[in-house]
C-alpha cells in the first residue's frame, strides 16, 4: 500500500512541493506512451487517498473514480504524451523519459523535487529519487500512475473507434493473443510501433 512516507522524508528537508512522475505504455505494440505528474499537498489526509495505490492493482471504474479526484484536488498535475511515431525514431527509453519531461513541464506549479518510478530525469535540475516499483511505495506517485493510465486508456478508445478489428479498446495497444492474431490476418495499422518486432514481422509478412 502506498504511503507519503517518501514525500515526508523530503517535506522535512524542506522541500514542499513534491512532484510523483509515473508513466503507462512501455510495453504496448501500438499508440502512445503517456506519463503524468502530480504534485499531492502535505497532510492531505481525505479518505479517497485510501484508495490510492498502483493503476495495475485498480479496476478501470476505480482508476476513472480516483483520477477525477486526483486531478480536482491536486495542487498539480500535468500528462505528457509521445507519440508511436516518437518511439519508433528515438526508441521506447528515450520517449518515456520525454514523456515524463513533458509532464513535470505541464505543471502548473513548478516543482522543488521530483520522486520517479524506475528512473531519472537527469536534464530536469531538480532534485529528484528514483524509486523502484514506485507506484507501490509513493503515493504521489501511485496517484500519476493512475492519471497517465486513464489518460492513455481514453486515447486507445478513440484509436479503437479509428482502426476497428484489433480491439484496442479491450487490450490498450499491448500484444494479447487477440491482438497478435490481428496483426497476422490483417496487418498493421497506422499507430503501430514499426521497431517492436511483432510488428515488424507482421509488415515483412505483409509486405
Amino acid at each position: 500500500m502506498p504511503t507519503f512516507a517518501e514525500e515526508e522524508k523530503l517535506w522535512q528537508k524542506g522541500f514542499k512541493l513534491i512532484a510523483g512522475i509515473d508513466e503507462v505504455g512501455r510495453g504496448p505494440l501500438a499508440g502512445p506512451v503517456v506519463a503524468a505528474a502530480v504534485i499531492l499537498a502535505p497532510g492531505n489526509n481525505n479518505p479517497w487517498l485510501e484508495q490510492v495505490r498502483d493503476s495495475k492493482k485498480l479496476s478501470a471504474g476505480k482508476r476513472e473514480f480516483l483520477s477525477s479526484f486526483i486531478q480536482e484536488e491536486a495542487l498539480a498535475f500535468g500528462i505528457g504524451v509521445i507519440s508511436h511515431e516518437q518511439i519508433d525514431s528515438l526508441n521506447i527509453l528515450a520517449a518515456t523519459r520525454l514523456a515524463m519531461r513533458a509532464a513535470v513541464e505541464q505543471l502548473a506549479t513548478p516543482p522543488d523535487a521530483l520522486l520517479i518510478d524506475a528512473m531519472k530525469l537527469p536534464e530536469i535540475p531538480i532534485h529528484q529519487n528514483s524509486i523502484i516499483k514506485g507506484d507501490s511505495i509513493s503515493r504521489s506517485i501511485a496517484a500519476a500512475s493512475i492519471v497517465a493510465k486513464v489518460h492513455r486508456d481514453q486515447i486507445m478508445k478513440e484509436y479503437d473507434e479509428l482502426y476497428p478489428g484489433y480491439g484496442f479498446a479491450r487490450n490498450m495497444g499491448y500484444g494479447t493473443s487477440e491482438h497478435m492474431e490481428k496483426l497476422q490476418e490483417i496487418g498493421c495499422c497506422p499507430i503501430h510501433r514499426t521497431s517492436f518486432a511483432p510488428v515488424r514481422k507482421a509488415l515483412e509478412k505483409n509486405g
